[in-house]
């Protein structure tokens, strides 16, 4: 199964009963309130899909969180094995959704899609919107013991950038990446040897996925000597890095590693900082 699905493929499952589907919103109820795929279910990316900490030092903005936490969240959904998930957010995928998916995949579960232009594409595409609340939830039986994807913590991301055979990709905009501005986390600049590839890359003009050949030329190219255990991904709280992610599958490659603490974690611990692109 595709991890992207278009407009037109998503009509004709949305009335089938095992779809449910999933809007994925970053302090976004408001938006879902005003207006959601009609029988779409909210989580939110710092409750549901995060355990945020006091100090960010301690994993960063976004943590994943803890397994039984996840379990609620998914049994509450209604979510069972055989469920076909569809995501989508108001961002093009590349904020809640594309993290829903990364953490849904991880956590075992096979058909989960990520709608391709996201609500926007729904409301051009006239799939039907509604201010109305989702249906009543029949809780599910999904259960998992641990993540399935892999994951670099802080300390094997140190160590990637003392290697010359791993290679450490910087999704965010490149001003972020070259220390010019940070709008968010209180240092500017990009761990040392990482290389900056944005996630707007994997994305067409119009805010939809690139096609999928066109994506696995792209990083075919850049994954070019590098084995998929020493490749890595991050951004500012291993949110946006998910997007990268989920446009790797999507060209049939290995998903690579995800440092969930990304550059909020390392820039909050006293670790070593470049403030000039890593050629």
């Amino acid at each position: 199964m595709n991890s992207i699905i278009n407009p037109d493929e998503l009509v004709k499952i949305l009335n089938q009963p095992e779809t449910i589907i999933i809007h994925a919103g970053n302090n976004a109820k408001n938006i879902y309130d005003n207006g959601h795929i009609n029988n779409a279910y909210y989580l939110e990316l710092n409750t549901d899909m995060s355990d945020v900490p006091q100090d960010y030092k301690n994993g960063g903005r976004h943590p994943l969180p803890k397994i039984e936490n996840f379990i609620k969240v998914l049994q509450e959904t209604g979510i069972k094995n055989d469920s076909h998930i569809i995501i989508y957010d108001d961002k093009n995928a590349s904020n809640a959704a594309a993290r829903l998916w990364w953490m849904l995949r991880s956590a075992g579960l096979k058909n989960v899609q990520v709608l391709n232009g996201g609500l926007q594409a729904a409301i051009n595409n006239a799939i039907p919107i509604t201010k109305e609340a989702s249906l009543e939830r029949t809780p599910g039986n999904y259960t998992f013991t641990e993540w399935q994807l892999p994951i670099a913590d802080i300390q094997e991301t140190e160590k990637f950038t003392q290697q010359d055979n791993t290679l450490i990709i910087d999704v965010r905009e490149t001003p972020r990446y070259n220390g010019e501005t940070e709008p968010i986390d209180t240092i500017a600049g990009h761990i040392p040897s990482a290389k900056n590839y944005p996630f707007a890359n994997n994305l067409n003009t119009d805010g939809t996925y690139k096609d999928p050949e066109e994506l696995k030329q792209y990083f075919t190219k850049i994954f070019e000597g590098y084995e998929p255990e020493n490749i890595m991904v991050h951004c500012g709280s291993g949110v946006t890095a998910c997007h990268t992610l989920l446009a790797i599958d999507y060209a049939g490659l290995n998903i690579p590693k995800l440092y969930v603490g990304s550059w909020s974690e390392w820039s909050r611990n006293d670790k070593p900082i470049e403030t000039k692109r890593t050629i």
